[in-house]
């Protein structure tokens, strides 16, 4: 490890990701990549970080006073949380703190609230090798004349807010060198239960542009993001920025850069020796792994052409089910969204084949045809139906995913929202999941207001009342059927019942007989519905 001063420096990473104000209430089972990607640039610099969540500091469960820095890692709606982690800190531990992630792209915010010495924006494994060897440790943060040569990051410079430039995006080849951590991974609570997200592609190919919002308004309508030559898309003329307009991947990590298969499995493997039982292959697009091979050197600013690599994402899925644990059952191995755009028939068949019963995710955002080019999606609704048949017939379980409260919502854009999730039910989605419009700093609705929430908007009311009852429906076929969880912990309000989550898809399940079976695969059928996002069931079988 390495040595500054005195001692040897102890760092801390806060994994602060879907904390909000400080309690994790949803995705519990979620492990992301980005603490680990933070760990595993640590480590080659010689340090031997440990990881912790934000609910578990702020509940007394750590000691700062034996940690030299603080690394912290969260979205923009987890500001709070980062704000009370940074705040304990201070009061116990009187090292630097650094905050990364989404949230670190509102710099007047994080300083403000959460007392950070350094905001890292964007990719950030170059930065952070470049910090610790300027001279980042536990008695302080790099000199003012080095940071100013630190791309990526924001810092007090004589009592005012500095932002550098932003840091370019990896280039594959540099990307490909960095591996986020696997021995942090048993540090987290439960990660034998948990969904672990492993990257294997970073960036999007989404250079179509909003053309609604406030910055949206200013489109020319010159059609360039949309017709032009790969490279001329890369920019606006009137500099809306990219990709669709509440999201902002394309504005902070840039074109997409797929991993080689050998460093995905690699690992992977890791993971899985350490007794992880659920994998995420996780991309803004996974159908866009390898599509960057077929055009370099030229940037993959098209969501569309040319058709997914087939050979790529073949090799890929074939040399990670090859692995003890996937090839044996005892773990599962899925990927999360595609872009309906690139389910081709042959697509959907490698999927199936690799990935069969698991769920797969593909954003509709909006059943109007007229608002989803609005928006500036890669796909219109009826080439997701289309995929989320296709994607039915091979096996999988698709899930549809809308956004209430978007600009540009009408009575119109509903009523053809509401008919488009009819469709999705009849086509054979397996879920459909409603999220609230919240805008992200860097997307092209970073200056529209917050949607109210569901209840309080007659129109976001509607499609969220028709999303429980379509949830409600597709659930009440999941009742007497089999499957196998892995069984996390005792529920809490009731500890004579376990929570435990499927191993290839499906709702949390509460599960009776699971003592003794903590961290293992069992099969169970399911006995009665709950309600839209929890099931009842009960142990068939010991462990796998």
């Amino acid at each position: 490890m390495v040595r500054m001063g005195v001692g040897i420096v102890k760092t801390l990473i806060v994994d602060a990701l879907a904390s909000g104000r400080g309690r994790r209430l949803a995705t519990l089972d979620v492990i992301g990549v980005g603490p680990r990607a933070i760990a595993g640039v640590l480590e080659t610099r010689g340090l031997e970080p440990t990881l912790a969540r934000a609910y578990e500091v702020l509940g007394g469960k750590v000691d700062l006073a034996k940690y030299d820095m603080l690394f912290v890692s969260g979205m923009t709606m987890d500001l709070r949380a980062i704000s009370r982690v940074a705040s304990l800190w201070g009061s116990e531990s009187g090292g630097p703190v650094l905050v990364g992630g989404p949230v670190a792209s509102e710099p007047d915010r994080v300083f403000s609230k959460a007392k950070a010495d350094i905001a890292v924006t964007g990719e950030g494994e170059k930065t952070l090798k470049e910090l610790v060897d300027l001279g980042l440790n536990k008695n302080g943060i790099p000199s003012i004349n080095d940071l100013r040569k630190v791309r990526g990051i924001s810092y007090i410079d004589d009592g005012a807010i500095r932002v550098n430039s932003l840091r370019p995006a990896l280039k594959r080849e540099e990307y490909d060198r960095f591996s986020p951590s696997t021995r942090v991974i048993e540090d987290y609570p439960l990660y034998r239960s948990a969904r672990v997200y492993v990257e294997v592609l970073r960036g999007c190919s989404n250079y179509h542009r909003a053309t609604i919002g406030s910055l949206g308004e200013a489109c020319v309508d010159c059609d360039q993001c949309l017709r032009a030559d790969l490279e001329e898309r890369y920019d606006c003329p009137v500099g809306i920025p990219p990709g669709c307009g509440y999201c902002s991947v394309p504005s902070l990590y840039g074109l997409p850069r797929s991993r080689s298969v050998d460093m995905v499995v690699e690992e992977v493997r890791g993971l899985l020796k350490r007794g992880v039982r659920r994998i995420v292959l996780s991309a803004p697009g996974f159908l866009d792994y390898g599509r960057d091979l077929l055009v370099q050197p030229l940037p993959l600013t098209d969501p569309r052409n040319p058709e997914p690599n087939y050979s790529a994402i073949e090799e890929l899925l074939s040399g990670l089910k090859e692995l003890e644990g996937f090839a044996s059952g005892k773990a599962s191995l899925i990927t999360e969204n595609v872009k309906g755009c690139l389910v081709t028939e042959e697509a959907a068949r490698i999927l199936g084949r690799y990935l069969g019963g698991t769920s797969v995710n593909i954003g509709f955002e909006t059943g109007s045809e007229e608002h989803s080019r609005q928006l500036g999606r890669p796909s219109i609704p009826k080439e997701n139906l289309l995929a989320v048949r296709r994607l039915k017939k091979e096996g999988l379980k698709p899930y549809a995913y809308y956004i209430h409260g978007l600009p540009g919502q009408t009575p119109a854009t509903v009523k053809e929202t509401l008919r488009n999730i009819d469709m999705n039910v009849h086509a054979g989605v397996s879920r459909i999941i409603l999220y609230r419009f919240y805008p992200l700093p860097m997307s092209a609705f970073q200056y529209e207001p917050t949607a109210p929430p569901a209840m309080k908007d007659e129109l976001s009311r509607r499609i969220y009342e028709k999303v429980k009852i379509a949830n409600g429906l597709l659930k009440e076929k999941l009742v007497g059927t089999r499957m196998w969880v892995v069984v996390a912990e005792p529920y809490r309000r009731d500890r004579r019942l376990h929570v435990a989550y499927p191993m290839l898809h499906g709702p949390v399940v509460l599960v009776e007989g699971a003592e003794g079976f903590a961290g293992e695969v069992v099969l169970i059928q399911i006995t009665r519905i709950i309600s839209d996002r929890m099931v009842r069931g009960v142990v068939l079988d010991g462990m796998f």
